[in-house]
């Protein structure tokens, strides 16, 4: 019988586990206090578990971290490492390191399949989803080898960010108990508010979160009409603007913040100018509480777009600001290693031909088409 890998369960899952090994539940809370605060993978280190269950762990469980096929420190701090997830596949996560927190951008995904234009992963294609024991392997090793870099006890890593590889909402199963043990106060203690999950609009999906476990959302827009997020976000074909609003307000009925984060990449000629940015007013303003956060694209070949300008940027920025939407803009880190946003694309061995799906040609740019 294979060794199971403990990593893959929430608290109720580990305790469901013991039960069948003959145990109360409190054994599964020692066991993933030991596991995630204290990041044990020796059953043996497990002092204040009884003998006779290490020795059944030992023979029956297993805790087994992803192995790490590089690491990369950017100037700036940022940290990008690359997992193997095998038969030729590999994820990767970064850390961001700044003043008051310190997030963690995990992988959900060996690949995408949504395919959005200005992605580097989905243009690598899609091979497979991650199960939960490699999406809480990520963070379990990002944090306790950064406990041990930096010489602390304390909690290095504040936020997770479910914006690596991958659309999380398209591997549901796996996400949720992969959360469950990010929010759980025996695991890694995280606040809802400080786990985002970051979705292209999978609409049913959405809604089941919010059921499930409501953690922070963000929603990659990029487009203020139909027409121009047809191109540039296929999924959008599915579930079309107006709906995918819908599906925010009925989110926020629940969510841990007052307002939902439109994530909006700026493509130079694209979908970066102020008539656009009316539009996106027009769109959103007494619609959906929200924030936008305006992302500079970082090119890659493949995908024929290039930059916006800072001023033009800048410019798109101040209409909505204007107009009283609380707006940001990215500041971008970890480019030097290709650990920026959009630059994720690990090794993904493709089931879906993305290199002949994913060829296309110029975005046409419409402006005014309305999101209905």
């Amino acid at each position: 019988m294979d060794a199971v890998n403990l990593l893959g369960f929430d608290l109720d899952g580990l305790a469901a586990y013991c039960e069948e090994l003959g145990e109360k539940r409190f054994r599964a809370t020692q066991l993933f206090r030991w596991i995630h605060q204290k990041g044990a993978s020796d059953f043996a280190q497990m002092s204040d578990l009884a003998k006779s269950l290490r020795d059944k762990l030992a023979t029956r469980a297993r805790i087994t971290p992803l192995p790490i096929i590089s690491e990369h420190v950017s100037a700036d701090g940022t940290v990008k490492w690359l997992f193997d997830v095998g038969a030729g596949n590999a994820v990767e996560a970064v850390f961001i390191p700044e003043d008051d927190r310190g997030t963690l951008c995990v992988s959900s995904q060996a690949g995408c399949a949504v395919g959005c234009r200005f992605c580097s992963t989905g243009h690598q294609g899609f091979s497979r989803n991650l199960d939960t024991g490699e999406i809480v392997a990520q963070l379990w090793y990002a944090e306790h080898s950064l406990r041990k870099r930096f010489n602390t006890a304390e909690r290095v890593i504040s936020n997770v960010v479910m914006m690596g590889m991958g659309e999380p909402l398209q591997n549901y199963s796996a996400l949720v108990p992969a959360l469950r043990t990010m929010l759980d106060d025996h695991g890694y203690g995280l606040s809802r508010r400080r786990v985002t999950v970051s979705t292209s609009g999978v609409v049913p999906m959405i809604d089941r979160l919010r059921e499930d476990v409501p953690v922070a959302l963000a929603v990659s827009l990029h487009a203020p009409n139909n027409p121009l997020r047809d191109q540039l976000v296929p999924l959008n074909k599915k579930y079309p603007i107006a709906e995918l609003l819908d599906a925010c307000n009925r989110y926020l009925e629940a969510a841990p913040r007052d307002f939902i984060t439109f994530e909006y990449c700026m493509l130079d000629g694209v979908n970066d100018s102020p008539e656009q940015a009316l539009e996106l007013v027009k769109l959103l303003k007494g619609r959906v509480p929200c924030k936008l956060n305006l992302i500079p694209f970082n090119p890659f070949p493949a995908s024929g777009l290039k930059r916006s300008s800072n001023e033009r940027v800048r410019a798109f920025g101040d209409v909505l600001l204007q107009a009283g939407i609380v707006t940001t803009i990215r500041k971008t880190r970890g480019d030097d290693i290709d650990a920026a946003c959009g630059q994720l694309a690990g090794e993904v061995q493709d089931r879906t031909r993305a290199h002949v799906r994913m060829v296309r040609a110029p975005v046409v740019v419409v402006k005014g088409a309305g999101a209905g």
